[in-house]
């Protein structure tokens, strides 16, 4: 359970810093590629024991951590796009509750079992989505900024899946602190094409600097929710998602509310509360039945 509490930790604090990239001005595309080589060099040197780029093209999951890599890069974007425009607790649930995506793909593909608890649980976070993401009183979405966490939605989805899946089929004990790394190395290839095509070489310090201190915390949220899913450890993922995106999207928005002065109305206050007791739900549908 540390892992999975570390992980959520340290995944709300992405949104945070997301946000200080748009007060500052710091150039959030270039900020994000210096983010990946930070995560991939993370992985590579602190934990690769000797491996070579070579070793690496040549694993079972080499094509999986280049797909995901592509999209890591493609939802990062999503993810500072929404937070900046329509703020953090938008910004977390978008990207948080699309957990629907893998919990169904691990019902299907792993036979994992859904008690009525859990179900319950499941549909009370969805309802706990609309509820956080509502910014007016009249309770109706503004259409111009859908798109962005519409699109965060289902990216995340389909990142949480893809991901589970290559860790659970290709990679071995002991390897995923450096899969990690190579899908933060590809994701960083992938993003010096764009930079290169947009012919945007120009970079500060400032943006560097915030690049670092985003890929070390990225580096570690995605090495804790893979070994979370390990099965000596929490394992089920279908009470792991549950948890750790609704627990983000909780802490999130407390950080948006106490350091960016984000205002909530009433909806999305129950909406937290909701999101509160389907953690709750599901971590205690997680619980062995003692005989």
């Amino acid at each position: 359970m540390i892992y999975l509490i570390l992980s959520i930790f340290i995944s709300s604090s992405l949104f945070v810093i997301f946000k200080l990239f748009d007060k500052y001005q710091v150039n959030t595309f270039q900020a994000i590629v210096v983010n990946y080589i930070t995560a991939f060099s993370c992985g590579f040197f602190f934990y690769g024991n000797g491996i070579t780029l070579n070793q690496i093209s040549q694993k079972p999951w080499a094509i999986g951590a280049v797909i995901l890599g592509a999209l890591f890069i493609s939802v990062f974007i999503l993810m500072a796009l929404t937070a900046q425009r329509n703020g953090l607790s938008v910004a977390s649930v978008a990207g948080k509750m699309s957990v629907v995506v893998p919990v169904i793909f691990a019902v299907i593909v792993y036979n994992e079992q859904l008690s009525l608890l859990k179900i319950a649980g499941i549909i009370l976070a969805l309802l706990a989505v609309y509820l956080t993401t509502v910014k007016k009183d009249g309770g109706s979405f503004d259409r111009k900024k859908i798109l962005f966490p519409a699109l965060l939605f289902i990216g995340s989805g389909i990142i949480d899946t893809t991901i589970k899946y290559v860790d659970k089929m290709y990679v071995t004990k002991g390897e995923t602190p450096v899969f990690s790394a190579a899908i933060f190395g590809c994701a960083f290839v992938f993003g010096m094409i764009v930079i290169a095509i947009r012919r945007d070489f120009k970079i500060t310090g400032k943006t560097i600097l915030g690049g670092i201190l985003l890929g070390i915390p990225n580096f570690y949220s995605i090495v804790f929710l893979l070994k979370a899913l390990q099965p000596e450890h929490v394992g089920d993922s279908s009470t792991v998602y549950p948890i750790n995106n609704v627990a983000i999207v909780m802490l999130s928005t407390i950080f948006g509310i106490i350091l960016f002065k984000e205002r909530l109305i009433t909806k999305n206050w129950i909406g937290i509360a909701i999101a509160i007791i389907s953690i709750v739900m599901i971590a205690i549908s997680a619980q062995p039945v003692n005989a």
